[in-house]
């Protein structure tokens, strides 16, 4: 009776690292799935397919600052791999930048907000802002 207690008491925990593990890179895949959504819509209205919309620029960057928030806390040692995650080992290796990648698109993303008042300025802001996604990606994803 002791031994099956034991038994179901160590599969309780390992399944819940493995939730714990999969949460946590289902968590960042959904929130790069918002900033991929924010980042089409600036897009349009950078190209002019959309009319520039500052609630709606305002959207985009609150997205942006939100993920940028959060998704440091997404990488906890038992998520580098499974679940199809593209995160790099570098981003274990060099936390520090990791975090402060994060840091610098929050704090950008901020400032983009209060400098775009109009399409000029939002085209600049924006496109500040987008090169944060690449510079990161190419440090800390694995490319398919």
């Amino acid at each position: 009776m002791i031994r099956t207690a034991l038994v179901v008491a160590g599969l309780g925990l390992g399944l819940t690292a493995v939730f714990a593990q999969s949460n946590a890179i289902s968590e960042r895949r959904d929130a790069m799935k918002a900033v991929g959504a924010a980042t089409r819509d600036g897009a349009a209205i950078a190209k002019g397919e959309a009319a520039f919309d500052a609630a709606k620029v305002q959207s985009i960057f609150k997205v942006y600052a939100d993920v940028a928030k959060k998704m440091p806390t997404l990488y906890p040692e038992n998520s580098k791999t499974g679940g199809e995650t593209t995160a790099a080992p570098k981003i274990w290796e060099d936390q520090a930048g990791f975090k402060a990648a994060f840091v610098k698109f929050e704090t950008e993303s901020a400032a983009a907000a209060t400098a775009s008042t109009d399409l000029a300025s939002f085209r600049t802001a924006f496109g500040g802002v987008t090169k944060n996604c690449g510079s990161c990606h190419e440090l800390y994803r694995i490319k398919k």
